[in-house]
């Protein structure tokens, strides 16, 4: 099999090239055109195959974000995406990357980066689902996995779509299996984890080995000052589509904290608790995963049936977890924040801060697994007296009002 050819270019080259194509474009729209808001799917001048399977999934009508940034994606233009977690931002991104496949082209033409081998995975779910009818062909490349599987599946040449986290991804580019010369268009979801200090470096080389034609599109609830800095390096005139934070609402999640005085005690609060948790889904978070392992250990001695998921289980274990608790065989989650990002279980409406999050970026994260996308839900903070502060600031940070839990919070749910 011919090896990739790796293109050097610095991010200076890179960008030149990448003025012509614009220059054309832009007496075809202005940036207003772009960003103007498509009420309906079928506004959007999709494949008639894409929409079959948009219609088929159950989406009925787009979501704000949608409305907004998937006309610039297809049109070619570089994209800066931020909207809170829940609003179908990954949707987002499969559909434009599935409008701008050209399916007699056996290539790979899009490529998808995520932080987490879960979200990888379910990104590939929801771009094979969506492109069902375009029999359009994604691949998952995750770390965990085999890496001969991957070189095997790429090698049959007809992968179109590549999901992956940014360590499999550059190790099969440094190979030369997986061939980037017809890349369309490369996306970062969660961009502000995977423009921190763990994956910049992998992202920066992958995107030094792509065509200098290519897209790049940056999907996130968050984005800090500093990743919107960064994205200058390798972004071309980007249409930028951000939230301001005080819009960031939470709206249609209920927030509650429970005061504990002690740490000790926050346990039996759980366990009072536990019946109100399995009326639905609930997914508990601590800061470490010594504490959920230790929570997880704690809760079964009780006799109580929770799962529990963090970084250092292996892949295969992480997946039969995140089965049983799809499947609803499992009704509480005890996880770290690794599950805070994006991964959306229908049936969770009950989210438990067993642990304050230490940053409070991190809060939106967690507490929007609730209530997705429109859905209800319901969020119980556990505050010991050196939290009370932290708590504050977060209210503060999201405009948002946390009160303290009524007696019936099952009524909420």
């Amino acid at each position: 099999m011919p090896k990739a050819k790796h293109s050097h270019h610095d991010h200076k080259s890179r960008s030149e090239h990448r003025e012509k194509p614009y220059e054309k474009k832009e007496k075809h729209h202005r940036e207003d055109d772009d960003t103007a808001p498509c009420p309906s799917f079928d506004a959007m001048n999709l494949k008639p195959d894409l929409l079959k399977g948009i219609y088929a999934y159950g989406f009925e009508k787009p979501s704000a974000i949608q409305q907004r940034a998937i006309r610039p994606i297809v049109r070619g233009r570089d994209v800066i995406a931020q909207s809170q977690s829940g609003t179908g931002k990954t949707a987002v991104f499969c559909k434009s990357a599935l409008q701008l496949l050209d399916s007699r082209s056996k290539v790979v033409q899009a490529l998808l980066l995520s932080p987490t081998r879960e979200l990888a995975e379910q990104t590939h779910k929801v771009v094979s689902a969506l492109g069902d009818f375009l029999n359009a062909s994604c691949h998952a490349c995750i770390g965990g996995k085999s890496l001969g599987m991957d070189i095997k599946a790429l090698e049959q040449n007809n992968v179109q779509i590549v999901s992956g986290t940014p360590g499999r991804v550059f190790d099969l580019l440094r190979r030369g299996a997986l061939g980037v010369q017809n890349l369309k268009v490369m996306i970062l979801d969660e961009a502000d984890e995977m423009l921190n200090r763990g994956f910049k470096e992998q992202v920066y080389d992958i995107y030094r080995m792509l065509p200098p034609t290519a897209q790049v599109v940056l999907m996130s609830a968050t984005l800090p000052a500093s990743v919107l800095e960064m994205t200058r390096q390798f972004m071309k005139d980007p249409v930028r589509i951000l939230v301001r934070r005080d819009e960031l609402t939470l709206e249609g999640i209920q927030q509650f904290f429970i005061a504990v005085e002690k740490e000790e005690w926050k346990f039996d609060t759980l366990c009072d608790l536990y019946d109100t948790l399995t009326i639905t889904q609930a997914v508990i978070f601590c800061n470490s995963k010594q504490k959920v392992d230790w929570l997880a250990q704690q809760m079964k001695e009780r006799d109580f049936t929770v799962c529990s998921m963090h970084g250092d289980m292996d892949q295969s274990a992480r997946n039969g977890v995140m089965e049983e608790f799809r499947s609803g065989s499992s009704r509480v989650l005890i996880a770290t924040d690794l599950w805070g990002r994006g991964i959306d279980v229908q049936q969770v409406s009950l989210v438990i801060c067993y642990d304050l999050p230490t940053n409070k970026e991190l809060y939106i994260h967690r507490i929007g697994r609730s209530g997705r996308f429109g859905r209800k839900g319901v969020a119980i903070n556990f505050v010991r007296e050196e939290d009370t502060r932290l708590l504050r600031e977060i209210e503060q940070f999201y405009s948002t009002q946390i009160r303290e839990m009524p007696t019936n919070v099952g009524d909420y749910l």
